[in-house]
């Protein structure tokens, strides 16, 4: 999710800019959206620190984290039907739903959204049934934490996990369907849930990952949208959401493993690649089973300079998973990292290999089986192999005519490609 440049949007109007930059954000509530271990009878702080020692929550959180969905959606179900008036039960298995769906949607390598085709894409195909699943769950959380706070209004624990539901359904909403305005509302309005918290609560870290992030997305808006947003009264700070990000990774805390991911992401965008390799090898350390955590270790390596070491890394990387190393390896994503790693290295015809590999995945996600085929045209330019390089553009426009892929591509069967 190319090489993957630091993300910017310097030919798109400032609605784009607007948009994507929410795109990000809303992919950090996702990605922040870890409730804290589950209390079995109450929220209470009490609660929730006895119940980390659970055997049955940690493997559970394990398998998630591992990206083995499917054994952790069943061990949370079980938990919501032994307590349905709990919305920790309800959004621990709403949080593992919305992720299985994602990552089954190839929606989960963050280097997809460093390019406008997120913004741009089509809506993804869906399970019209998960859908149903998520709006359910997603009510049932909120509604539980309503009662919870019409009992006690400054509820801390009923708020977080109040905006970490609207959090995660607004998620949903903007990668699945590519809805961003109802996204938006949900976004929002799980920040606000969050900065309650901390209004109430300055020491409740877990709260500072949602709006950290945010205060991070808007911070990077162009002046003219940031000032609009001000006036919506969305404000933002880059140095206050790096602080509020790195003050969560320190808590330690139930949301500090989401934490570093955010600010991995946040660091990558500032060019500060080092310091984010540093963040992701600590989630490789502690999840060796899952593949995206590795994946982005490799893709930090080759954006911030390092080509030998990401062939090495990326290498490394599909090997493990032809030996099952990971759960649901999506190996479409590390054979493209590795392919434009090569290319960096200017091995043209290994890239192409890799390219064209990429690209012929039958599950992989679209547009990165167009930007493959694309560049495997580019690739055959280069080689001089003209015919093979316009049969690649053209499979590129028969994919999707629609796509910013699409219309390099025109581009390229009237010129061949070359090194600029």
């Amino acid at each position: 999710m190319k090489p993957y440049p630091v993300l910017s949007s310097p030919h798109r109007g400032p609605a784009a800019c607007l948009l994507f930059s929410l795109g990000i954000g809303l992919v950090m509530l996702a990605t922040s959206a870890r409730v804290r271990a589950f209390a079995v009878d109450q929220i209470t702080r009490t609660d929730v620190r006895q119940s980390r020692s659970d055997p049955l929550i940690k493997s559970a959180l394990d398998d998630f984290y591992n990206l083995d969905y499917d054994k952790a959606v069943a061990i949370f179900e079980r938990l919501e039907k032994a307590h349905p008036d709990d919305p920790l039960a309800a959004t621990h298995l709403l949080q593992a739903v919305v992720f299985r769906e994602l990552y089954r949607l190839n929606l989960l390598d963050t280097t997809l959204y460093s390019h406008d085709g997120f913004l741009t894409g089509k809506a993804a195909n869906g399970d019209p049934a998960v859908r149903r699943r998520v709006d359910q769950l997603t009510a049932q959380a909120v509604s539980l934490c309503d009662a919870r706070l019409k009992q006690n209004a400054n509820d801390v624990d009923a708020l977080y996990l109040r905006g970490v539901a609207r959090g995660l359904h607004s998620t949903y909403v903007a990668l699945v369907d590519k809805s961003f305005i109802a996204a938006l509302r949900g976004a929002v309005a799980a920040r606000r849930d969050h900065e309650r918290v901390l209004q109430i609560d300055p020491g409740y870290a877990d709260a500072k990952t949602i709006v950290g992030a945010h205060n991070y997305v808007v911070g990077s808006l162009p002046l003219p949208v940031k000032l609009l947003a001000g006036m919506a009264g969305l404000g933002g700070s880059k140095k206050k959401g790096l602080e509020y990000l790195e003050e969560a990774v320190r808590a330690g805390g139930e949301s500090s493993s989401d934490a570093r991911v955010a600010l991995a992401l946040f660091l990558r965008r500032e060019g500060r690649y080092g310091e984010a390799s540093d963040l992701v090898a600590t989630l490789v350390d502690q999840y060796p089973r899952n593949f995206l955590f590795s994946l982005e270790h490799c893709n930090l390596l080759k954006d911030g300079g390092k080509g030998a070491e990401a062939v090495s890394c990326y290498t490394k990387l599909l090997a493990g998973a032809k030996t099952g190393q990971y759960n649901g390896a999506k190996v479409a994503f590390a054979s493209f990292g590795l392919a434009e790693s090569l290319r960096g290295q200017r091995n043209y015809e290994a890239a192409l290999s890799q390219y064209e590999f990429t690209s012929s995945v039958p599950d992989g996600q679209l547009s990165l089986r167009q930007r493959a085929a694309l560049a495997a045209g580019e690739m055959d330019d280069l080689l001089r192999r003209r015919g093979q390089a316009v049969r690649e553009y053209e499979e590129v426009i028969a994919a999707d005519n629609t796509s910013a892929q699409a219309d390099l591509a025109r581009r390229l069967l009237k010129e061949p490609y070359h090194l600029q």
